[in-house]
């Protein structure tokens, strides 16, 4: 809220050189931060009394701008990648799909491994989870299981993460 947007009877005003000027009426205030030709900015409205300070309105806005860019370039977006098996998958096969994960953890991403069965192959499902054992031991050194193997429709999937 700024100017006249403010309606609080009373509200603690912070000078534009950041120094306290006290509790006083926001109409006081108000005429205060004319006589600067600066805003009113509510900054703190839970306080109580709520805090305001006279600043220019359009460079706060820029600053506060600013900030949240800074905040979004430091964080780390975590992808979820897939690799897909198939309950006959060969040894050969097998190391390739892990030598993949291998690259998708140490990027930092997380590794959905789905083992997706078809017609017949549903009649030998906890055979197969073996398979899925056998991925995540082969990663252990540098995953750890986020959702251990759960079947869902006509396929067992398993989440990793990279250990920390």
């Amino acid at each position: 809220m700024i100017n006249e947007q403010i309606r609080d009877k009373e509200v603690r005003v912070i000078g534009a050189d950041g120094s306290q000027l006290g509790i006083m009426t926001s109409k006081e205030a108000q005429k205060l931060a004319r006589e600067a030709e600066l805003d009113l900015v509510k900054i703190a409205p839970t306080a109580k009394p709520p805090v305001c300070k006279i600043i220019d309105y359009g460079k706060y806005r820029y600053e506060l701008a600013r900030k949240e860019k800074e905040a979004k370039k430091k964080q780390k977006v975590m992808d979820v990648k897939e690799i897909r098996l198939s309950p006959n998958i060969d040894t050969n096969d097998l190391n390739t799909k892990v030598k993949n994960a291998r690259k998708f953890l140490e990027k930092g991403d997380k590794v959905k491994v789905t083992l997706r069965f078809r017609g017949r192959e549903l009649a030998h499902v906890n055979a197969s989870k073996i398979i899925l054992d056998n991925f995540a031991e082969q990663l252990a050194d540098i995953a750890v299981v986020d959702k251990p193997a759960k079947f869902e429709g006509r396929s067992m999937i398993m989440f990793l993460t990279e250990k920390r």
